[in-house]
């Protein structure tokens, strides 16, 4: 607890502009989240980051550490692993957990879920994640144990050596059997929390299969060369077919089924073992909300 007395000179201003004078070794943010947080008082009582102060009240903070400054902590949560090692783990994702922590996620996902499984991995950056899928894309990663493991991995997925598989559904129907999209991704311009195809971005290729044209729809085998972030979901929107159900590039696109996510799932994921060397092959079946999107596609043909 700090306590202390706003001087006469700060009378008029605003309680966070006092504040980050008085505190130059906090962050006006931080000290204006721990006002949003009700760990500053003023006289007693709770005040906003707005409160005007007059000089004179006693000010009482609680400092906390931003969840990001904190160890990650282990968590029971239930893991659906398709295969395990000493050296690795591979594990089927289901749609909703988010893989890594950050802002608005702090904690409940995948990565709290693995120091839980695997206490040794708090050794590893990361937890061993190796590569990661969005929230709401359901299907197979891999997992390192140990930090020789996670370097080379990470070397193959550089390399382009792991085989990364998705099924997709894509609005529209696509004319082309098979193909290659081949557009830089990058930030988008203006909308910071989207990715799009921009000159300044990454070099990414995606290649695809048609396996099956729906009326209005199209169900896709994806292929990544490159692991951009959104990469499919990008590439697709920019050739005018997004994913159905995708939040954030579909726009009004959305699609006519009741699916409430992107439907992106990855079926199937092939590596060398980073110690034996031994090439490695899983697949996993679509979880039950993507195989009721293919059922009810079918059932409208």
């Amino acid at each position: 607890m700090i306590t202390f007395t706003i001087p006469i000179d700060h009378a008029g201003r605003r309680l966070d502009q006092s504040l980050a004078e008085l505190l130059p070794d906090y962050s006006r943010s931080r000290i204006q989240a721990w006002c949003d947080g009700g760990l500053v008082r003023v006289d007693g009582k709770p005040a906003s980051r707005k409160h005007k102060v007059w000089g004179g009240e006693t000010v009482e903070l609680e400092p906390q550490t931003h969840p990001s400054e904190q160890p990650y902590q282990a968590e029971a949560i239930a893991l659906d692993i398709v295969y395990e090692d000493a050296d690795l783990l591979v594990l089927n994702k289901p749609a909703g957990l988010v893989t890594h922590p950050g802002a608005g996620n702090w904690a409940g996902t995948l990565l709290n879920a693995l120091l839980h499984h695997a206490p040794q991995l708090n050794e590893v950056p990361r937890a061993g994640i190796v590569h990661r899928l969005d929230k709401e894309t359901s299907g197979l990663m891999v997992v390192a144990k140990t930090l020789p493991a996670q370097t080379r991995l990470v070397r193959e997925l550089q390399a382009r050596t792991v085989k990364r598989t998705y099924w997709a559904v894509a609005i529209g129907e696509l004319e082309r059997d098979a193909g290659e999209i081949e557009a830089p991704i990058g930030r988008h311009p203006t909308q910071r929390t989207k990715m799009a195809v921009v000159e300044s971005g990454k070099p990414a290729l995606t290649r695809y299969k048609v396996l099956k044209r729906y009326p209005g729809a199209t169900w896709l085998e994806c292929q990544l060369a490159t692991g951009r972030t959104h990469q499919i979901r990008v590439h697709l929107a920019h050739l005018g077919h997004p994913l159905v159900g995708d939040p954030v590039y579909a726009g009004h696109k959305r699609g006519r089924w009741d699916f409430h996510r992107q439907a992106l799932h990855a079926v199937r994921l092939g590596f060398d073992h980073p110690v034996s060397g031994a090439p490695l092959a899983f697949e996993a079946p679509p979880p039950a909300d993507f195989k009721q999107l293919l059922e009810a596609l079918d059932a409208a043909e």
